[in-house]
């Protein structure tokens, strides 16, 4: 997937940087867009009610996101080759996820 895509998957969910406070918890890519730190997202959660939790999967060599309601029910799961990929890509899925919701 790449770091690339998660951020592309953010900014389609509607996250604009001009609308966050960038100085706070933003990093820069090499292309020059703006996205979250893994504090940043975990923040994003918990503001939605849900808490995040990303852990090194060794057998696979990947990182699963995992975030749980406030009950600690499972409610979504991502994976990815680093950290803040699957953070960010997270963060994105919940948004989408959301906005869905608020539609239905």
């Amino acid at each position: 997937m790449g770091l690339d895509f998660a951020i592309d998957e953010l900014y389609a969910s509607g996250w604009d940087v001009a609308e966050q406070d960038a100085s706070r918890g933003c990093e820069r890519h090499a292309d020059g867009r703006a996205f979250p730190t893994c504090a940043r997202v975990c923040e994003e959660f918990r503001s939605a009610g849900y808490v995040l939790g990303v852990r090194h999967i060794q057998l696979f060599d990947c990182y699963r996101a995992e975030w749980r309601d406030e009950q600690g029910n499972a409610s979504g799961a991502v994976v990815g080759s680093s950290e803040i990929e699957a953070a960010v890509y997270a963060l994105a899925q919940l948004r989408k996820n959301l906005t869905a919701a608020l539609q239905a």
